[in-house]
């Protein structure tokens, strides 16, 4: 059997763009070969510019860069079904199949953002999405959607039949995401010259993030019942008004901006946190979330969308738009340690649920369906 991946969305690593999808798509290559059966092929198709290897999975890359969003569109729609026919299952891995397709095909979808908040993504991005994953869908054998709320949008909005979709949820590394040492924390805390203590938020800076709810409740806080807040990632679309928000309330001391955070830094930040602060108000999954609860960090977090599937029975799940909620939650983050304390052991607990060798296994029997 012989499975082709588009696996075009994924990053060269020290990138923004390494987060997110291509997290996803980095973790299915590494471990859907050892999840399959012993006779299965795997070929992944990249762009031109990615040297990455991965054992078990043969590298197919593209003549040309498909990093800009209409390059990898040409080439997914005109490029792409010349060469499906050298397999027996085509694997779209960011909800769009070309639409000539000659080959059995799983569309893997990762939120219905475009549907669900339109005015949160860029114009290009919404259309194109809209334009084509409902087609991609309906055209597929199989869905795998990252969660089950990915799962209900699909049915909701699309009408999708709930016996097509199967639900993958996500992993971490656990190598990487896992409490620290002390020493460890402390010789980073003074290499970057960071605070002693400190909340922190980690993803793309943009609307549906909701940061400006978070500003707000911080904003309502006395110095004295406040620790400095890191807001970190790499500006996304119509990040503006957040650092307008900052200088408005005359925060710019104590909201700390460090910008993009490469992946081998990542954990730990979440270590050297004392909370971690994740308002967002639609997720196809929250991984930032589940890696913060692997490393021991307490987590406050929205009780919507797919959010409580990662920290419900773990960290606060609070409404997103609540402010007064976000206040009070903050004030007991910073005056509770006991709170603090039982908040890090059980996200330990839940994060250990989630492992990227389930999410593989769970795709590699949607690709058995397919194919039955």
């Amino acid at each position: 059997m012989h499975i082709g991946l588009n696996a075009h969305l994924l990053a060269p690593e020290g990138t923004y763009r390494a987060a997110g999808i291509h997290n996803v798509i980095h973790n299915l290559l590494l471990y859907l070969p050892s999840q399959a059966p012993a006779d299965w092929q795997f070929t992944a198709m990249v762009s031109s510019h990615i040297d990455a290897h991965y054992d078990g999975i043969t590298m197919q890359r593209a003549a040309f860069d498909t990093t800009s969003p209409l390059k990898r569109i040409i080439w997914e729609q005109a490029i792409q079904p010349s060469i499906l026919r050298q397999f027996d299952l085509y694997h779209a891995m960011a909800f769009v199949a070309p639409a000539f397709n000659p080959r059995p095909t799983v569309v893997t979808v990762y939120d219905l953002t475009f549907l669900r908040y339109p005015e949160r993504l860029s114009t290009a991005r919404r259309l194109y999405l809209q334009a084509f994953t409902e087609r991609s869908c309906r055209a597929a054998r199989r869905i795998t959607a990252i969660s089950h709320s990915t799962k209900n949008d699909l049915i909701e909005l699309l009408g999708l039949p709930a016996d097509k979709i199967d639900v993958t949820p996500l992993g971490y590394d656990r190598e990487r995401f896992r409490p620290l040492s002390e020493a460890e924390i402390e010789a980073f805390k003074a290499e970057r010259n960071l605070p002693e203590r400190f909340w922190l938020f980690v993803g793309t800076l943009e609307p549906r993030k909701n940061l400006l709810t978070l500003i707000e409740a911080y904003a309502q806080l006395a110095p004295h019942e406040r620790l400095p807040l890191v807001l970190a990632g790499g500006k996304g679309w119509d990040y503006e008004p957040i650092f307008a928000a900052i200088g408005k309330n005359g925060l710019s001391d104590s909201i700390l901006t460090p910008g993009f955070i490469p992946s081998d830094d990542i954990a730990l930040w979440y270590n050297s946190a004392e909370v971690f602060l994740y308002p967002s108000v639609f997720e196809g999954f929250g991984l930032p979330v589940l890696e913060a609860m692997a490393c021991g960090t307490p987590v406050i977090t929205s009780n919507v969308s797919s959010l409580p599937e990662v920290a419900e029975g773990a960290g606060m799940t609070l409404p997103p738009h609540e402010v007064d909620a976000w206040v009070a939650a903050l004030k007991q983050a910073y005056g509770d340690a006991s709170w603090r304390s039982q908040a890090s052991t059980a996200g330990l607990s839940k994060a250990a649920q989630f492992t990227w060798e389930e999410t593989a296994r769970r795709t590699i029997e949607s690709y058995q369906r397919a194919l039955a």
